[in-house]
């Protein structure tokens, strides 16, 4: 037996160490995934070992050692999105809904057929805003009985599984539709007017994951966050990016989006609000983001019940801080010289990729 926990063990030191490897290959990337669930089994099997190790044998105390090791590694990464952390965006407390926004986000599931799931969580929650991923022309169907409440849409509705329907109750101006990195995988850029007037930039995102049977690698998830957090630190007005990056809000290409954007997780301090996947409870974990520039507040976010697709709903709702940005939010980690070469590293990977596709035909 003790045999067997010290080799499960030193398999999840192997396993988690895939998270540190700079790589973009599927089966690297995907280790960033399980990250709390590993986590768990690993301070199990580490409690184990200790009860039944011979702490006078030399290999032993390196396994001990090591496990401890794991399990540290593993909590820092993961302790930021526990109740127990300070909150990154602070909460607002009080009643202005002049200066606020409040949004919907749901990867609907295309072949989900269940519409009136989402039509009613959107007549209960009266949202400003309701972003559907995963959307298409029958979900645009389905969807017709939101349109009513909602002032201006903007649709994209693809039966590939990349597309996305935007309802907005505020003005929405300057919108535009952009394929960042792959022709068939569109994102939206808009300006959102408040009810004071005030404006704000949306993002809304749905890049490819990295997986056997969608994309063998990250790199093009990973230039298109890129692309997004650069335009987001340039841009001048309040900023929020929303959508299914098909990432966890601990990996290294979340947390580089965040250095490089400036922009805030409101889910630090809060909790792990794990979105995917519905059916399975202990294999969950935060596919589903929302991040905001530090101009904002938080006023409420929390996960929707399920509506028939395997993604749980998110609802969020933002402040604009009255002294626009100088609350004391918390800030991401800075971004460095070794971030900027990662970052260039990618886009030029990008680059590279479309010139040889284009040099074929």
């Amino acid at each position: 037996m003790k045999v067997f926990i010290q080799v499960v063990l030193i398999f999840l030191i192997l396993i988690t160490s895939f998270q540190t490897v700079k790589k973009d290959e599927w089966y690297i990337r995907i280790s960033d995934f399980p990250h709390v669930q590993l986590t768990v089994i690993s301070i199990l099997f580490l409690i184990a070992a200790f009860v039944l190790s011979d702490l006078k044998n030399m290999f032993d105390g390196v396994v001990l050692l090591s496990g401890v090791a794991l399990v540290g590694y593993q909590g820092k990464i993961i302790w930021p999105y526990t109740r127990l952390a300070d909150k990154q965006a602070k909460d607002w407390k009080g009643d202005d809904d002049e200066q606020s926004i409040s949004i919907i986000e749901s990867n609907v599931l295309m072949d989900n057929e269940d519409y009136e799931k989402l039509v009613n969580q959107v007549k209960q929650y009266q949202p400003d805003m309701v972003i559907a991923l995963e959307t298409d022309e029958k979900w645009e169907e389905g969807l017709r009985g939101i349109e009513k409440d909602f002032r201006v849409s903007i649709k994209i509705p693809l039966d590939n599984t990349y597309g996305i329907l935007l309802y907005s109750k505020l003005e929405l101006k300057n919108n535009k539709i952009e394929y960042l990195i792959e022709e068939d995988v569109p994102s939206i850029e808009t300006d959102v007017i408040l009810k004071n007037g005030k404006e704000i930039r949306l993002y809304v995102v749905h890049p490819e994951p990295p997986s056997p049977t969608e994309n063998e690698r990250s790199t093009e998830r990973d230039a298109e966050l890129i692309i997004v957090g650069k335009r987001a630190k340039k841009c001048e007005l309040p900023v929020i990016v929303a959508g299914d990056l098909n990432d966890v809000a601990w990996s290294h290409t979340t947390r580089l989006f965040q250095r490089l954007s400036g922009l805030l997780d409101p889910r630090i301090g809060r909790g792990f609000f794990n979105t995917f996947h519905v059916d399975y409870p202990l294999l969950r974990w935060p596919l589903d983001h929302i991040f905001h520039s530090k101009h904002f507040l938080v006023k409420r976010i929390f996960r929707l019940e399920s509506m028939g697709s395997d993604h749980f709903p998110m609802l969020i709702e933002l402040v604009l801080d009255p002294a626009l940005g100088k609350a004391k939010n918390g800030e991401p980690e800075e971004f460095d010289e070794e971030d900027q070469e990662e970052a260039v590293e990618k886009l030029n990977d990008i680059r590279e990729s479309n010139n040889d596709n284009e040099n074929k035909e």
